[in-house]
């Protein structure tokens, strides 16, 4: 179950520089979903506008700022997290937070098949009780790894990083969402010819009916950049 690594935009190459530097990093991965769930949470709208990298994960962010003459590229969430553990040195490395018992674990177990040296701190479900909360945190504080990757879906994982950020203050932090299933072999992604296509929402939503009410924002979305185009 190999994942592209090429990468459209250094963003990768952009944030091991940030590590580099000594300055840490939150990653949004932008889609039209978020950002008509932002439109109705301040405190997500917040997390965005401070974040110091906001990719476009979404086809619907990407036609919209096509309309604006800007003609950037889809850069998906799993793919940029693909691109930072590749660049990743054996002096540096990552720590995978989220998903249900087992999946981080499998998770890292992929990676470290894939890239040679990789480093993984750690794995910890997302399913931690108050009681346990306080001795993860303090772990997680303890180790300081350089990469901490965060599935927990939007926009819990967001405000998550926003409330524990200060404990590895210079690490890079990205919201992953459901990349763990798909990287522990739970779940599978998109063919590469609808992830091209921008149906990659398509596949989804056949693998998983359930989620029609949450692609509603899609046509929402679409008609809020048109008003808003007017204005």
């Amino acid at each position: 179950m190999g994942l592209p690594v090429h990468w459209r935009a250094d963003y990768a190459g952009w944030l091991i520089d940030q590590y580099h530097q000594g300055h840490g990093a939150h990653v949004v991965t932008l889609n039209a979903e978020m950002a008509m769930q932002a439109d109705q949470n301040p405190a997500l709208r917040q997390v965005i506008l401070n974040a110091e990298l906001v990719i476009p994960d979404g086809a619907g962010v990407v036609l919209y700022f096509r309309t604006k003459g800007q003609h950037i590229q889809r850069a998906p969430g799993i793919e940029l997290a693909a691109a930072v553990l590749n660049y990743l040195s054996s002096q540096e490395t990552v720590f995978m937070y989220g998903g249900v018992p087992g999946v981080a674990h499998r998770a890292a177990l992929y990676w470290q098949h894939q890239v040679a040296g990789l480093k993984v701190l750690g794995t910890q479900h997302g399913y931690l009780g108050p009681n346990d909360q306080p001795e993860f945190l303090h772990q997680l504080e303890q180790l300081q790894p350089s990469v901490i990757l965060v599935g927990m879906g939007v926009p819990r994982q967001e405000l998550w990083i926003r409330d524990h950020r200060y404990l590895c203050p210079n690490s890079i932090w990205i919201g992953v969402g459901g990349s763990f299933d798909i990287w522990a072999g739970v779940k599978t992604r998109a063919p590469e010819w609808m992830c091209d296509n921008h149906l990659e929402w398509l596949y989804r939503l056949y693998k998983e009916p359930w989620r029609w009410r949450r692609m509603l924002a899609l046509p929402h979305f679409a008609w809020r950049s048109l008003t808003y185009s007017a204005r």
